[in-house]
């Protein structure tokens, strides 16, 4: 009988340290994944998706677009212009240990089913390769599909996490909309209201030139008295 409880003992005390070397593992495990760039993964099927005016952007130390300067997949250091080229840049904001991401990296590979509008450049930017998984990026990554390693882009963007878009007029040099999506038709609606919204801009604009032109045909110019009309004068003033 003492022996049988005696060996009862011993492999409660086996099964004690597996179940504690399982917790330490798994939440190493969690630790990694969150270093990887988990980022917004948890919440992004529950954020507002919509690629914001770069105006009404709520984040802070959000400035004009920058070009992407990082290390490529194979150890090459890789610059992409977005800022004076006569093209729109779509960045994907992306990481090796994003589960979200993986819908995107499954969508990138086929880049015609993508529909993106000519003008349009995908590029995918993930963190440094001392933040990713280098080799796991390879095996995600489609053979054309420029990718930079680049801890300076999310700041100089203020990403806060992945996925995340941003939307970048190269002609222009400006952020033209930004946000998230949990996959690639609701980003495609975003770049295509961010597109639309440019274009209701752009028609403004256009209109206000035109009536500027017309008033200046008729002698109205800058300083006019018929754009200044006269305070209105009370009775009170008029009886004084």
């Amino acid at each position: 009988m003492a022996v049988l409880v005696a060996l009862e003992s011993v492999v409660l005390a086996l099964l004690t340290v597996l179940v504690a070397g399982l917790l330490r593992s798994h939440a190493d495990i969690l630790r990694r994944l969150h270093a990887l760039g988990a980022g917004l993964d948890d919440d992004v099927a529950h954020a507002p998706v919509a690629l914001r005016p770069r105006g009404d952007a709520p984040r802070p130390g959000l400035g004009p677009a920058h070009d992407i300067a990082g290390a490529g997949l194979r150890d090459d250091a890789v610059l992409v212009p977005t800022v004076g080229v006569g093209h729109r840049t779509l960045l994907a904001f992306l990481s090796s240990g994003c589960l979200t991401c993986r819908t995107f990296w499954e969508e990138f590979a086929d880049a015609k089913g993508l529909r993106l509008p000519d003008d349009v450049r995908l590029v995918v930017v993930t963190k440094d390769a001392s933040e990713e998984s280098p080799s796991m990026l390879r095996d995600l990554a489609p053979p054309d599909l420029p990718v930079v390693m680049s801890n300076e882009a999310w700041e100089a963007y203020a990403v806060p996490g992945s996925p995340y878009f941003v939307l970048v007029d190269g002609e222009h040099a400006q952020v033209r909309g930004e946000g998230t999506g949990a996959n690639w038709p609701q980003v495609y609606g975003l770049i295509t209201q961010a597109t639309d919204d440019a274009a209701i801009a752009l028609e403004d604009a256009d209109t206000n030139e035109r009536i500027d032109r017309e008033l200046l045909a008729h002698g109205i110019g800058p300083g006019h008295p018929s754009l200044y009309p006269e305070p209105h004068t009370s009775s009170e003033n008029v009886r004084a």
